[in-house]
């Protein structure tokens, strides 16, 4: 069935929709409005009524409004003053807007009366349920939403058949016009059910959530009243006692502040932070990051210094009697002591103690400390990658606080402490900053006056600190860092300063962490010697004092389980306490051989010798290289079979030889890694006694790097390497000229009993290690 077009007079409506059904007053005060309302009632008082999109539109056209509308009847016209007309409209039917005739003197459009008598409505029970279903969903809104009466909401509910009930509830429960808009539209019945329980159902999931936020916003409220309520009492009856922590601690931190002795910036920033710290009582959270920043500044030593120790021949006794050796480290500690006294100024050096594990780089700061009668802060430094353990955090994060360095000067509390950084070749660097670049500015004399503490916030005065660190390599330190500390290298023990170490200090600190006493366990010199020699292999003297333990151990055993009261600890006897030596050195072969000469080498435990044995066999002319070596000593082994054909003819040797032979380079233990620029000029060596048949002396080794032309190059580790060749009974010790002066600065402990001779190129080496057999 066609539905009937008519011409009626037209209102659009701002902000509100009509539905059918509804009963609605709205006012009008634009002229055509008032024309088309004046219109509507000279005829039919038949009127089309819908909602413009926007309501800014002032001259609304066709685009400017919804489609669908209402089509309603006046009722009643009342004339307000300043212009305004009051009109009562009840809706009718839906009618959807086919044209705009004419827009003056009022809007009057074609509309397409919709006839909703053949509506597509189910059955009895799909009816039915729509209906009761509908009506639970209206029960629930109108008890979320609070602006329906009960009177509506029962009148709605007494309502029989779904379509009136879609409608009814449709035009009086308080939706947005743009929502009922969206029910108007819809002239399938099917659809505007679902579109209206969807819209009923959102809006109490709104509700709900709505309601959440507000209980909970409501309960932190309350809280906090409540707090600030007890609070208040609290501090009330706080007064009335005379115990107001609150004002106390305010006033408690002033009167810290007027003695405090700190430059005036600091001063000022703490007065700034007190001030905070009063007017932050009613934010527990603010407060308690404030007091603590507050606490943190006050504790810092800012101008508290510890006097320094002028007594120098004090300081020489401690150390002495804390470390045996280490002759170089104590001397300048002295220098730096008697320069501090005569110049009366704080400035101190940083020294960086580079060496072996267990050669007492750590323990040289705490006896420095003691020494000068300064607190000792001790900082490890191993693994630290975050530029934040150095600097600090920023004290807006959550558990900020201040970085290793400024922690250590207030857990000293004085601004001069000796402070010991550890293993500062072991820092690591990361995405979270680097943290040797944090360091520079730490152990810079230059800038370490104002260093900057990110928790702190004001400048901290590091100029006074003695700072020392320890590295085991200088490898992994970068230039720049390494530039700004005094290096002092601290080499391997002497067997002889093992002794000395042992019997001084590890033996009684041995004895009395094992409740012994001098009487009851006593070690000859002999088997302190076989015990560092024999079951210890290391630079430093860590595994010896493990070695001294473990007898220790037994020995108390013994004297418990049996009726001795003594043990003497001997040469002889010390494999019952330790068991089989454990490391064996390989002393200097007894005659003279082809193709095997004694080289010379430095290892992280000290100095160790190592033999090269070359074999000639018949070949192409390849080189054939065993052992593990590196790819420095490969080059090594090369530049001298370049070397050696070079000379062929002074050393007699066939033209055709090298094309007829092979050369096989071996170095034993080829399970050992070896490499290092040292061992050059002893493999050109062996190699060249194999080539010529010509035997090499056995009581000699040699150390050195060559090159083409047979040059020597200089070494390092050369107290190390010469102990390894006094060690395994060579008398004689090839060294490069360059390194004469590292042989004058040995003492006469390493080089006594030794023939060390300096060379200058090869011919000077085969002169001496050739025996010309």
């Amino acid at each position: 069935m066609d539905n009937e077009i008519k011409s009626l007079p037209m209102v659009a409506l701002r902000g509100m929709t009509i539905m059918p059904e509804m009963v609605v007053h709205f006012d009008v005060s634009r002229e055509r409005s008032i024309a088309a309302v004046q219109e509507a009632m000279v005829e039919e008082q038949k009127i089309f009524l819908t909602a413009q999109k926007s309501i800014d539109t002032e001259n609304p056209g066709m685009g400017d409004v919804y489609e669908v509308g209402t089509v309603g009847t006046i009722k009643q016209i009342i004339k307000l003053p300043k212009h305004i007309v009051r009109v009562l409209v009840a809706g009718e039917t839906r009618g959807r807007l086919k044209e705009i005739e004419y827009q003056d003197p009022y809007l009057r459009a074609k509309v397409e009366v919709i006839d909703e008598a053949d509506l597509m409505i189910p059955d009895d029970p799909g009816a039915e349920a729509m209906e009761r279903g509908l009506k639970d969903i209206l029960v629930e809104y109108a008890a979320k939403n609070g602006k329906m009466s009960k009177e509506s909401v029962a009148q709605l509910l007494d309502i029989k058949g779904v379509k009136k009930l879609v409608d009814e509830i449709a035009a009086n429960i308080p939706l947005y016009y743009t929502d009922q808009q969206e029910i108007l539209d819809e002239t399938d019945f099917q659809k505007r059910y679902e579109r209206l329980c969807f819209k009923l159902v959102n809006e109490v999931q709104i509700m709900n959530i709505k309601e959440e936020i507000q209980k909970k916003v409501k309960e932190r409220v309350d809280k906090h009243q409540r707090e600030y309520i007890l609070r208040e009492q609290l501090k009330l009856i706080r007064e009335e006692l005379g115990e107001d922590s609150t004002i106390s601690d305010a006033e408690e931190f002033e009167n810290s502040l007027k003695k405090l002795k700190a430059p005036k910036e600091v001063k000022e920033k703490l007065q700034k932070e007190i001030n905070r710290f009063k007017s932050s009582l009613n934010s527990p959270a603010e407060n308690g990051v404030i007091r603590t920043y507050i606490e943190t500044l006050l504790e810092m030593p800012w101008d508290k210094a510890a006097k320094d120790n002028n007594d120098i021949e004090y300081a020489k006794q401690v150390l002495d009697e804390d470390h045996y050796g280490l002759e170089q480290v104590k001397e300048r500690i002295l220098e730096f002591l008697a320069v501090r006294t005569l110049t009366k100024k704080g400035d101190s050096p940083i020294l960086c103690l580079a060496g072996p594990p267990g050669t007492g780089k750590t323990s040289i700061a705490k006896s420095l400390a003691r020494a000068m009668k300064k607190p000792y802060v001790r900082i490890s430094l191993g693994g630290v990658r975050d530029e934040a353990e150095i600097r600090g955090h920023r004290k807006t994060y959550v558990g900020a606080m201040p970085g290793r360095i400024a922690n250590g000067i207030r857990t000293a509390g004085v601004k001069n402490p000796v402070m010991l950084l550890d293993e500062i070749d072991k820092v690591s660097t990361d995405y979270k900053g680097d943290t040797f670049s944090a360091l520079l500015e730490v152990l810079d004399s230059e800038q370490n006056s104002k260093f900057r503490d990110h928790y702190l916030e004001v400048p901290l005065d590091l100029s006074e600190v003695m700072f020392i660190t320890t590295a085991n390599t200088l490898q992994t330190i970068p230039r720049p860092l390494l530039d700004r500390m005094e290096v002092i290298e601290i080499s391997s023990y002497t067997e002889n300063e093992k002794l000395h170490i042992a019997q001084e200090h590890l033996i009684p600190k041995q004895l009395e962490k094992h409740g012994l006493t001098p009487e009851q366990l006593t070690f000859s010199r002999h088997a302190i010697w076989k015990m560092a020699r024999n079951y210890t292999k290391e630079a430093g003297v860590r595994q010896l004092e493990r070695e001294i333990g473990n007898v220790c151990r037994k020995a108390a055993k013994e004297i418990l389980t049996t009726e001795r009261k003594k043990i003497n600890v001997t040469d002889r006897n010390i494999q019952k306490f330790l068991g089989k030596e454990k490391y064996t050195y390989q002393m200097a072969n007894t005659a003279p051989e082809v193709g095997i000469v004694r080289g010379l080498a430095w290892t992280s435990v000290g100095g160790d010798t190592l033999q090269i044995e070359v074999n000639v066999m018949p070949g192409n002319g390849e080189l054939m290289l065993t052992g593990q070596l590196g790819d420095v000593m490969k080059e090594s082994a090369r530049a001298g079979i370049s070397y050696i054909r070079s000379v062929s003819g002074k050393y007699g040797i066939a033209e055709d030889f090298f094309e007829k032979h092979d050369l096989h380079v071996h170095i034993p233990e080829g399970a050992v890694p070896k490499d290092g620029p040292s061992a050059g000029i002893t493999m050109a060596t062996a190699m060249l006694s194999a080539v010529t048949d010509k035997k090499v002396r056995a009581d000699l080794a040699m150390t050195g790097e060559i090159t083409l032309r047979g040059r020597v190059l200089p070494i390092g580790g050369l107290k190390e390497k010469l102990l390894a060749a006094k060690s395994a009974g060579i008398r004689t010790v090839l060294v490069p000229k360059e390194n004469v002066a590292d042989v004058e600065e040995l003492s006469s402990e390493i080089t006594k009993g030794l023939e060390i001779i300096p060379v200058e190129n090869m011919d000077e080496v085969l002169e001496r290690a050739l025996t010309g057999e």
